[in-house]
């Protein structure tokens, strides 16, 4: 099929819709549930695999409807929080199979959508959208995020000096705990570099994440004791793994050369796995399109291209179906072996020296 944009309103029911099944399951229970849950985990496999559509970016611009939609979702998750601890915890009158749906239908929206809401939101100019990003981080008790994606994973990606690049035969398992640790104390240390012996700075980030992350427990602790606490937790957790699932796949086994001076070449369409697959790019906002928001982390997410096959690496999966298969690092490493092969013998040559950043 033709390339064509993707119209915003398909974004927003996109990302919104399994928002909507959730809250009704949580009012009405039954089948709705089971509609949040299979919406996430069926059906965007499905439709991206039934309608094999390329959908072109929009052109470049300021998108004030995007940001509107960021803040719906980033919105949708402080409120998703809250209620979904009640729902698993609390005096909701599920029933047992129905609290278990609505914890995996819910922490898969805010891995898969209410985390490249925020990751955009901490990328837009505006303070007030900004703050609004860090916060759902916070809430997922992952606010570091906020600060060693901007600061680190932006420079250092696809080099040993960034923690979340996942290297050639490196499990998941063993990826995951490095990066958290690491880019919890690199992104602290480029925090503190910004702030030595510039007056007025405020107060550390870190400070307002911590702060943040205890009155998300404190919250969940009131909706419904220690299970509202461990509910919280949990749904935290499954979050974070698929924020770190994203990471692991998107920069799997792709370096930045070194050249002669020491310095890596700068960040290219080359470092980074994209996915040319439609409704899950609506769903996670086009954060599939991940070589372009490398090369420009502050565009739109609407107007993100995908570049070229001989540009930059695709991966033949979604996104979602990629995280899985990496669940399963024996599998996955057969299944991405040759792409990784094929794209290193093929890819472009690195940027001349006297471009390098």
């Amino acid at each position: 099929m033709q390339a064509r944009p993707l119209p915003l309103p398909l974004f927003a029911l996109a990302a919104l819709g399994p928002l909507a099944l959730i809250a009704a399951g949580l009012a009405l229970g039954g089948g709705w549930l089971w509609a949040g849950f299979l919406y996430m985990a069926v059906l965007t496999l499905v439709l991206d695999q039934l309608i094999p559509l390329t959908a072109a970016p929009a052109e470049d611009g300021e998108f004030p409807a995007a940001d509107a939609l960021l803040v719906a979702a980033g919105c949708g998750a402080l409120v998703l929080l809250p209620l979904a601890t009640w729902g698993i915890a609390g005096a909701s009158g599920l029933t047992g199979g129905q609290r278990v749906l609505l914890f995996f239908a819910a922490g898969f929206w805010l891995g898969q959508v209410a985390h490249p809401a925020a990751h955009e939101l901490i990328h837009r100019p505006r303070r007030a959208l900004f703050r609004l990003g860090a916060t759902v981080y916070s809430a997922l008790l992952f606010g570091q995020h906020a600060s060693a994606h901007r600061l680190v994973h932006h420079c250092h990606v696809a080099s040993r000096d960034d923690p979340n690049t996942a290297r050639a035969g490196e499990s998941f398992y063993r990826f995951a705990p490095r990066a958290w640790i690491g880019s919890f104390r690199e992104g602290a240390k480029a925090e503190t570099a910004l702030r030595k012996g510039v007056a007025g700075r405020g107060l550390h980030p870190y400070a307002a994440y911590l702060a943040i992350g205890l009155a998300a427990l404190a919250l969940a602790f009131l909706i419904a004791g220690l299970p509202g606490l461990l509910a919280w937790v949990c749904l935290a957790l499954h979050a974070q793994s698929q924020i770190l699932l994203s990471d692991y796949v998107q920069h799997y086994g792709l370096t930045r050369t070194r050249r002669p001076d020491g310095k890596p070449e700068p960040v290219g369409p080359a470092h980074s796995w994209n996915t040319a697959h439609w409704f899950s790019s609506a769903m996670m906002l086009n954060a599939p399109r991940h070589s372009d928001h490398h090369v420009h982390p502050g565009r739109a997410f609407p107007a993100l291209i995908l570049p070229p096959a001989d540009e930059a690496p695709r991966l033949p999966w979604p996104l979602p179906l990629a995280c899985a298969l990496a669940l399963a690092p024996r599998t996955w490493r057969r299944a991405i072996a040759p792409h990784l092969a094929r794209w290193r013998e093929t890819r472009p040559a690195a940027a001349p020296a006297d471009t390098a950043a």
